[in-house]
């Protein structure tokens, strides 16, 4: 990435012309014809011409020695580097295994009529853990939390959260192991009594233990309109997650808590409630680089003298270790 280079006078030549008119007003008064056709003019122009091309000059300073001023101060550019994103790979359908993608697999952009693709190498192993839902515990942030695994079984109608919905209130779900980097979706048979919330933002988070606190996860596709219909809501699990204890039962957990609302943004008047609800992994998410894993690579022959140099065939390179 090209330094910035700050411009050291941004004034250009009709400013400076202008500037000087204005001195004129000031110290002549009787100077009155400002045209063009005016000799004084002319030479205010040649002038402000000249002194355009020294600040073009002066400007050109930063390019030339941003770089060694920041040595002299100890500060050194970072070198080169691949670019790193995350990439989302989903199944096909929910798999009773865990899926093991490895290291090294590579994918790309579309290929196109006059682009070459962009190709990206996961940096480690993705483990895509299957998962269900063995546990489910609502904890209002005014109450003890109570284990409603029993009553959902029983295709009972559980409240989510308090009769009057608080900010902190919330509802757990504990899976068999933790899921780290995994894509789950959360498949609810939900009723319209949640009234009060619009269904397009409601005032709900979702969130990860991580061993040490709550982390909130992205979220994907929600057609419940915040717990209030039958449908999916799609979880991004962060890379901490980890299993924990919860009302005596170690799981790995999932919450989703009644937040406070925004400004305007309308709120629980009471709580929606749950007559089925599913979990399953669906993908999972892979840290990427801009690379490509190059093996056995032939360099040329070497005529067994020191000095030798060889060239390879493909550029930038960057050595694994």
């Amino acid at each position: 990435m090209v330094l910035p280079s700050p411009n050291l006078d941004d004034r250009r030549f009709q400013q400076l012309v202008d500037e000087a008119k204005r001195y004129v007003q000031q110290r002549s008064p009787e100077w009155t014809d400002h045209n063009v056709s005016d000799p004084g003019v002319t030479l205010i122009e040649t002038f402000a011409y000249m002194v355009d091309q020294l600040l073009y000059r002066l400007n050109r300073v930063p390019d030339k020695n941003y770089a060694a001023f920041l040595d002299l101060l100890g500060v050194s550019l970072f070198p080169p580097t691949v670019a790193r994103a995350e990439v989302d790979f989903w199944l096909s359908a929910p798999q009773p295994e865990t899926v093991h993608l490895s290291a090294g697999t590579e994918v790309a952009t579309a290929r196109g009529e006059a682009e070459e693709p962009v190709v990206f190498t996961t940096s480690e192993d993705l483990p895509i853990v299957p998962s269900e839902l063995v546990r489910l515990v609502t904890a209002p942030v005014s109450g003890d939390q109570t284990d409603r695994t029993g009553p959902l079984g029983a295709g009972k109608d559980i409240p989510c959260f308090s009769a009057r919905p608080e900010p902190g209130d919330a509802l757990l779900f504990g899976l068999p192991t933790a899921v780290p980097r995994c894509i789950v979706a959360v498949r609810l048979d939900s009723r319209v009594e949640g009234v009060g919330v619009d269904p397009r933002q409601p005032p709900l988070v979702w969130e990860a233990w991580d061993g040490a606190r709550w982390v909130e996860c992205a979220t994907g596709d929600d057609s419940t309109g915040g717990l209030n219909r039958p449908g999916e809501v799609i979880v991004f699990v962060p890379a901490g997650h980890t299993p924990s204890v919860v009302a005596g039962i170690r799981a790995g957990w999932l919450r989703c808590r009644v937040t406070a609302p925004e400004p305007g943004q309308p709120f629980y008047s009471e709580s929606p409630t749950i007559r089925e609800a599913e979990v399953f992994t669906v993908g999972g998410t892979a840290a990427v680089e801009h690379a490509e894993t190059v093996l056995d690579v032939p360099l040329g022959v070497s005529e067994g003298v020191a000095g030798q140099r060889f060239t390879v065939s493909r550029v930038p390179l960057l050595m694994d270790g």
